[in-house]
């Protein structure tokens, strides 16, 4: 008997009636395009309502919304330069009302003997000043401050007084403590004659915005992707106990939270070692110009970009054209980043043309319950994939069997009954494991099928278990061999 959805049994009018049904129209897997949500603080300027979701899908919407030179303002204008496909999402905070804006001093002495240009890396952003013959440190240094003044995209203002300019951090908070100040970045800059330039931290920036407040407002609305400019223990402590339970079997919320730390391979271990978490994962770098929000939504755009196409292709090789890379002294070598990739922390290489590549993109997971070391949720690739998965299996049956009724095996049901049987269901799980070989997802379909239980449940007789155990297929990260030559 074939189960109608809409067409009554008992008709009594003539006529001819064909009701469509798409249950069957799917075929392979379903495409997932990441949800993204931006965290951060903005400025009083800002038209947005801080603790309400904006969808955010432009750079000028982000500053218009945010502020100029906001946090969350900058963190958005990054993600969409590297990843425009996404669907993109912002929460505002405001500073904390305690908060302290971070400092930058430079100190300069004088006066210049030649004319020429002063060149600051203010936060990755180029910032000319123009410097004439005799002019005092007094000047000039009135000279830097209106020379920020007139960017309004930095995330400083700025003022002088007797040759110092002071650089104060838009919002407050820890965070502003990342923003980088040099000058002569580029290997063909030089400080006018007869200046000296001296730049030193000045008040340390302190008390970001409580996540907590963000995670409360929040709610159920799903993120597949979540960028955290804060670092500190008590956010990202908050940031991970919300993200565990959004994995967990009564949400399924599946998220990824991405940040950056800026520190030596010795601070940057320290900090690895105090997280444990398989829900966020973090960037390092040392002297890295762009701020630390800069460098988290650039890493999240990349992976959610590349992530989202193939979970389970490795991200090394992947250029992130947006940061620009530490000078060469302040660049990890090989052994410092094997390191750092034992203590939670990703890392990245800079290629011949200067561009930032990831080279191994993990989670912060070093140790299961008991504390030993533990591998299984090293790499991002393999979270990306098992998340996939739960979503393309849920989708897969919610749509094959949206209304069906549930029968043991060996029931006669008629062709074309709504009724579903734990063989039917097996068979279908079957085909969906194939659909992951296929896709280069799944390996061994065979330990698949002969592990796969599927069966009805003993106390209640309207649900239906299964153990599904897929073999993920691995990435490709090294290649080792021995040249065993002869003479």
């Amino acid at each position: 008997m074939i189960s109608f959805t809409a067409i009554p049994l008992d008709l009594r009018t003539p006529g001819q009636y064909v009701e469509i049904d798409a249950s069957q129209a799917r075929r392979g897997l379903p495409v997932r395009n990441p949800r993204v949500l931006l965290l951060g603080q903005m400025l009083a300027a800002g038209a947005a309502t801080a603790l309400t979701l904006i969808r955010v899908a432009s750079r000028q919407g982000a500053i218009d919304a945010f502020g100029a030179g906001s946090q969350l303002a900058q963190t958005a204008a990054v993600f969409l330069a590297l990843n425009s496909s996404a669907e993109v999402w912002a929460l505002p905070q405001v500073d904390d009302g305690a908060g302290v804006k971070a400092t930058k001093t430079v100190t300069l002495t004088g006066p210049a003997t030649a004319a020429g240009t002063l060149s600051l890396m203010i936060a990755g952003r180029r910032v000319l000043v123009g410097v004439a013959v005799d002019d005092t440190a007094t000047e000039v240094a009135a000279a830097i401050a209106a020379a920020v003044t007139a960017h309004a995209d930095l995330p400083v203002t700025a003022g002088s007084a007797a040759g110092v300019a002071t650089l104060t951090a838009r919002n407050a908070g820890a965070a502003g403590n990342g923003i980088d100040v040099r000058v002569n970045y580029y290997s063909d800059e030089a400080t006018p004659a007869g200046l000296t330039v001296a730049i030193a931290d000045g008040v340390a920036g302190a008390t970001d915005a409580d996540i907590a407040d963000a995670i409360a407002a929040l709610g159920d609305e799903p993120f597949d992707i979540f960028v955290m400019p804060s670092t500190t223990a008590a956010n990202l402590t908050a940031l991970e106990t919300e993200l565990a339970d959004r994995w967990g079997p009564s949400r399924m919320l599946d998220g990824l939270a991405f940040t950056a730390y800026r520190g030596s391979q010795g601070v940057l271990a320290s900090f690895g070692d105090g997280r444990n978490s398989p829900y966020v994962s973090c960037i390092g770098s040392k002297g890295a110009l762009n701020p630390p929000w800069e460098w988290a939504a650039a890493y999240a755009a990349t992976v959610a970009y590349y992530g989202f196409i193939d979970p389970a292709r490795p991200f090394q090789t992947l250029g992130v054209p947006a940061l620009l890379p530490p000078a060469e002294a302040d660049r990890f070598t090989r052994a410092e980043r094997e390191l750092l990739l034992r203590d939670g922390i990703s890392t990245f290489t800079v290629d011949a043309g200067g561009v930032v590549t990831l080279e191994r993109a993990i989670s912060m997971y070093q140790e299961d319950s008991a504390g030993n070391a533990d591998t299984a949720f090293l790499d991002l690739n393999t979270l990306l994939t098992v998340s996939y998965m739960r979503w393309s299996v849920r989708l897969r049956f919610a749509q094959k069997f949206p209304r069906h009724k549930l029968a043991s095996d060996g029931v006669p049901v008629a062709a074309g009954a709504a009724v579903v049987t734990p063989k039917v269901a097996r068979v279908e799980l079957i085909a969906w494991a194939r659909d992951l070989e296929r896709a280069g997802l799944l390996e061994n379909v065979d330990q698949f099928k002969a592990d796969l239980v599927v069966e009805r449940d003993a106390s209640d007789q309207n649900r239906l278990n299964a153990l599904i155990p897929p073999d993920l297929v691995n990435q490709f990260i090294a290649f080792a061999a021995k040249i065993q030559f002869r003479l």
